[in-house]
């Protein structure tokens, strides 16, 4: 298994590295830091995931997911962010992600997404139906 982990933040890299392994001790990790580096990787060597920052500095995580959808099309992509779920979630879905986590998700949840994800599935958080829900209806949030 070789996971590819792309954030401009090395103590960031590092941390969902150990979460990971911990889950899967024998993966093997690649690590990079700009969206140059993410399309390289890509095309010269195979994954079977990718964690990928939305915020990167060189080129939107988003701009990125796109580019990387139309030569790796089968590559598994986790798309994690900052931002919370109702920012970005449907569009990083639409675009082909497998899955969109705020980096506060508990670490379970990001092992769990990364083996949905493996697996040819898709993860959403529980709140996503209900914000999809509302983008597809148009009614507001009711609280």
């Amino acid at each position: 298994m070789r996971i590819l982990i792309a954030d401009d933040h090395a103590v960031v890299r590092q941390s969902l590295k150990q979460i990971l392994t911990d889950e899967f001790p024998a993966a093997i990790f690649g690590e990079v830091a700009n969206a140059a580096e993410v399309l390289e990787q890509a095309c010269n060597h195979e994954w079977d995931l990718l964690l990928l920052d939305i915020s990167l500095p060189d080129k939107s995580g988003l701009d990125v997911l796109k580019d990387l959808k139309q030569m790796q099309p089968k590559l598994p992509i986790l798309v994690l962010s900052l931002h919370p779920e109702d920012q970005f979630a449907v569009r990083v879905l639409k675009a082909g992600a497998a899955g969109y986590l705020a980096k506060e998700t508990a670490p379970e949840k990001l092992a769990e997404a990364a083996r949905r994800a493996m697996n040819g599935g898709t993860y959403v958080s529980s709140s996503l139906p209900e914000t999809l829900a509302h983008e597809v209806t148009g009614k507001p949030d009711v609280d």
